[in-house]
């Protein structure tokens, strides 16, 4: 054999977990349904039009809280659970109708929490409000 044709060793093959699978089809659904919700609020599209992706935005990241949450449900008191709760907490706010007019603003917040919040060190995302400390998962 020439060195071109040396046999290379076979990378392990490794196969998706269907649960993985899930999260990523949900992560790339809840982000593109928040892009739309963005982009409809930023360039002040009509209010029913906009509702049913405010809904399919807060659906898909409960869902995904759900996932990331179990079955430690310590995940709700650590840093990472608290920025998602605090972000859908902004999202329902977008429904109080006297909030209305500021939805733009709050949608930015709730992105920066989210971009902060995924790049953040482990010592603030795992860290335990009940515990008063980091919790190792």
């Amino acid at each position: 054999m020439t060195t071109s044709q040396e046999a290379q060793p076979d990378a392990p093959s490794k196969k998706m977990k269907p649960g993985r699978m899930l999260n990523i089809a949900l992560r790339t659904a809840h982000i593109g349904v928040t892009s739309v919700l963005f982009g409809g609020h930023v360039l002040d599209v009509k209010k029913d039009q906009l509702l049913l992706w405010l809904y399919l935005t807060i659906a898909t990241g409960a869902i995904l809280a759900g996932i990331e949450a179990y079955p430690r449900w310590r995940w709700f008191y650590q840093g990472r659970g608290a920025g998602v709760l605090g972000k859908m907490a902004l999202l329902c706010l977008i429904l109080i109708p006297q909030l209305w007019a500021y939805r733009v603003p709050i949608l930015v917040a709730v992105i920066v929490i989210a971009s902060v919040g995924a790049h953040m060190p482990a010592r603030y995302r795992y860290y335990s409000f009940v515990h008063g400390r980091v919790l190792d998962d």
